[in-house]
């Protein structure tokens, strides 16, 4: 298939579209495909075929140009490919159906977080103070001079028409340049011989519940490790399958077509390592584990905890070891966002659309929604303010009877208006007592002859899916990231024909902090976890709870105390090695 999509000037949407379906080769206008490309292109969708490979994607980007600056149409490769391997191949154009559609609870919660970026920014606006961006740099608002952001933009056409293309990628930004790396790194396997000689042996395991994108981040961190020399090694339903000895060696197509399954193909378990630390060490010792990749939630946080605490009694856990968090409740410490939950989210504003638009034309109707997450009320929160929650309940901020009260009051006010539908949020685990049927028997009460009510359980399809194109990437990003952490780590503690690492260091989170891709000690976060309730002492999303009251229209102050302040494009270029610094 070859799949033509926008991007006249910029190539952003082909790149990060051929890392999130993993395509076999993709065109876009800031790096064009060097000379003889037709011949090497050939050759690679050749190769995947004879490993059995069904099928290939090309991505090409509308704007797609060769070294020589001439246009490369969807149509000319479809031709190549047909006249040169005799391939049945199809072209698709989406054109314009990708500028409509419903927005995603990303594009909804960034717009709002934008939004309210914007009024903070024109309201503490002197005369002197420039034209400015509102923009996201990782998790955190900033704010960057208009005329310096148009100025790149221009330098990046001025780049490519000096064939210049290096630069145009680099000026298009460190998110843009790691995006690439990461796909040259995925999409080209290189034979044996060209591969760094390594001994080590990685073991890639899911632990917990599953969570969308797990596929990605394993698919990613097998491909990334083979690159790298390692002889990589999968494990089936996480620890409970580790001291049964289920290890494999995992291979380059074995992972093939996993970035968009959702799920766990390896399997997973929540059972905890702590009663199996005998038979786990005699696996790792059968198949000399070098290192360790945990891909997962609390479980995973908790289990990798255990192993760094045993190290005292078994040697064969003075390995490097890192988590990266899975998990659609986004509980585990050290981390703004986890894999999975961007799915999750969408799958609950999906489902807050569908259920809303279900009482069309009917009279006035409020419909309380119970969402999963244990304690931590993430979910419930964010995806209330993507799906325009007039309430959300939740275990880390308390309430009482009086502030339901307060919420049938107001939202009885508002419904005497113009609004017809109203919408409440319920965490499972918010309150013992004040349950998903206490608080619709209360509403229905409270609001008899203005409203009436309905009440629905998501359940586990906020679990399922295939994973949103976030989850893919971000999956895929961290994972690649986390082996070549691990790479560096196993250098640094061979010794003496041995693996022997057992420093704090060398149990590590690899999590987002704010602007950065960050790689804690898992023994300096424990401080800042509750391991009662499962969840981070410290949560950014709570500060998102006042945009939520406000667009509800509820009369609270908005603290701006952490709101973006105005700073200028940097343009620094990372070395080389620095991908595996930042993403």
């Amino acid at each position: 298939f070859v799949l033509e999509v926008m991007g006249r000037h910029c190539g952003y949407l082909a790149l990060v579209s051929a890392l999130a379906c993993g395509a076999d080769w993709v065109f876009f206008p800031e790096m064009p495909p060097e000379d003889g490309w037709e011949d090497n292109m050939c050759q690679k969708l050749s190769e995947n075929r004879s490993r059995g490979s069904r099928l290939n994607i090309i991505i090409v980007a509308e704007g797609a140009i060769d070294s020589q600056g001439q246009h490369i149409s969807s149509d000319f490769v479809k031709n190549l490919v047909v006249g040169r391997l005799g391939l049945d191949t199809r072209v698709t154009i989406l054109g314009h159906v990708q500028r409509g559609g419903t927005p995603s609870a990303f594009d909804r919660i960034l717009a709002s977080r934008m939004g309210v970026e914007a009024v903070v920014a024109l309201l503490e606006a002197s005369a002197d103070t420039p034209a400015c961006v509102v923009s996201l740099v990782g998790n955190e608002a900033v704010r960057l001079p208009l005329m310096e952001c148009v100025q790149i933009t221009q330098e990046v056409q001025k780049a490519m028409d000096e064939k210049n293309f290096d630069e145009a990628v680099r000026l298009r930004g460190r998110s843009f340049e790691h995006n690439l790396s990461t796909y040259r790194l995925l999409a080209s396997r290189k034979a044996d011989s060209e591969l760094p000689n390594s001994s080590f042996n990685v073991a890639v395991l899911n632990v917990g519940a599953p969570a969308a994108g797990m596929n990605a981040a394993v698919r990613s961190a097998v491909r990334v490790g083979i690159t790298e020399g390692h002889k990589m090694f999968a494990v089936n339903d996480g620890f409970e399958g580790f001291h049964k000895g289920q290890i494999k060696e995992i291979k380059w197509g074995d992972v093939g077509g996993w970035t968009g399954q959702g799920g766990s193909l390896l399997g997973t378990k929540r059972t905890l390592p702590g009663k199996h630390l005998d038979k786990i060490a005699e696996q790792m010792r059968i198949h000399n584990i070098n290192a360790l990749l945990v891909i997962g939630g609390f479980e995973a946080f908790e289990s990798l905890l255990e192993l760094y605490e045993a190290r005292a009694h078994y040697q064969e856990f003075c390995i490097p070891m890192c988590i990266l968090p899975a998990t659609i409740s986004n509980n585990v410490p050290g981390t703004d966002h986890s894999i999975g939950a961007d799915t999750s989210l969408n799958a609950i504003v999906e489902t807050c659309d569908r259920i809303k638009q279900s009482a069309s034309g009917t009279k006035r109707r409020v419909f309380i929604i119970e969402t999963m997450g244990g304690y931590c009320g993430y979910l419930a929160t964010v995806g209330g303010l993507a799906a325009g929650a007039d309430a959300v309940y939740i275990f880390e901020e308390p309430f009482d009877i009086r502030d339901l009260q307060t919420n049938v009051e107001h939202l009885t006010h508002k419904m005497k208006t113009s609004i017809q539908r109203g919408l409440v949020l319920r965490n499972e685990n918010c309150n013992e007592n004040f349950t998903t049927d206490f608080i619709y028997q209360l509403y229905s009460e409270e609001g008899r002859g203005v409203f009436d009510c309905r009440k629905n359980i998501l359940g586990h399809m906020q679990q399922g899916g295939a994973p949103s194109p976030f989850d893919r990437n971000f999956g895929t990003k961290v994972a690649a990231k986390a082996i070549q952490w691990i790479t560096r780590m196993l250098k640094e503690s061979y010794k003496g024909g041995i693996v022997f690492a057992n420093s704090e260091e060398s149990v590590c989170l690899l999590g987002m902090r704010r602007r950065a891709m960050v790689f804690q000690p898992l023994a300096q976060l424990q401080g800042e976890t509750d391991f009662v309730h499962r969840i981070p002492k410290d949560q950014w999303w709570l500060k998102l709870r006042p945009v939520m009251k406000i667009l509800a229209k509820y009369k609270i102050d908005y603290d701006v105390s952490e709101s973006g302040q105005l700073e200028h494009v940097t343009q620094v270029r990372p070395k080389e090695s620095d991908f595996s610094a930042c993403i």
